[in-house]
């Protein structure tokens, strides 16, 4: 079990982040200890990484919500949650294509400044 503020020394998110999280349904809800203090598991920190992972991948906050609401639901919903990252794998693909010829337009621009080639 881990403190908000150990979870946010290892995630790297901070304690008013995780706050703001669980209350808008971005995390599941956090277990709270007889003093009323949030105490997280080894599924919590799992969260709190996914949540970070999919936010690095601009996943839409909607998106992410309605997977942590369907995972409260529970297993029978796992075919809706795979399709949500299966959509979502299927933008950042497309995303990376468009970078990767990006990246080609602009190694042409530099070899040209390099006197080595054409724009």
């Amino acid at each position: 079990m881990y403190t908000i503020k150990e979870i946010s020394q290892m995630t790297g998110v901070t304690s008013y982040t995780l706050r703001y999280y669980e209350k808008e349904g971005i995390l599941p809800p956090i277990e709270r200890d007889a003093g009323g203090r949030r105490v997280y598991s080894e599924e919590n920190l799992a969260w709190v990484e996914l949540v970070t992972c999919l936010k690095k991948t601009q996943m839409p906050v909607n998106d992410i919500k309605e997977i942590v609401r369907l995972s409260v639901i529970g297993d029978e919903t796992i075919d809706e949650r795979k399709e949500i990252l299966e959509n979502h794998r299927l933008v950042m693909q497309a995303q990376m294509k468009d970078l990767k010829n990006s990246i080609k337009k602009i190694d042409k621009k530099i070899a040209f400044y390099n006197g080595s080639g054409s724009c």
